[in-house]
């Protein structure tokens, strides 16, 4: 089975975890939050939206995740989260 790409925007920040659903447990973990990307001043919008799906996208290649499913925690599939989901998409993740 294919892990879970979890993607959440709050008001302020930006979270994306790969999660097992039979382990429970999660595989690889991103946020807006993070030392590297906090330094660039991401928000929760569109254009932070295509940098933090290509980070997640390296970060859960490295882990060894090639294949996921989306899920995008009942937000319309628009905006912020199809930008999420295409620049992830770019960074090479296949979902």
């Amino acid at each position: 089975l294919r892990p879970r790409l979890a993607v959440r925007f709050t008001a302020k920040h930006v979270y994306a975890q790969a999660i097992d659903d039979d382990a429970g447990k999660t595989l690889v973990f991103l946020s807006s939050l993070d030392a590297e990307l906090r330094k660039q001043k991401l928000k929760a919008n569109i254009a932070s939206a295509k940098t933090l799906g290509v980070a997640f996208a390296a970060k859960a290649k490295a882990a060894g995740i090639g294949s996921v499913v989306f899920d995008r925690s009942g937000a319309p599939y628009h905006g912020k989260v199809k930008t999420f989901a295409d620049a992830a998409r770019e960074g090479g993740l296949q979902f």
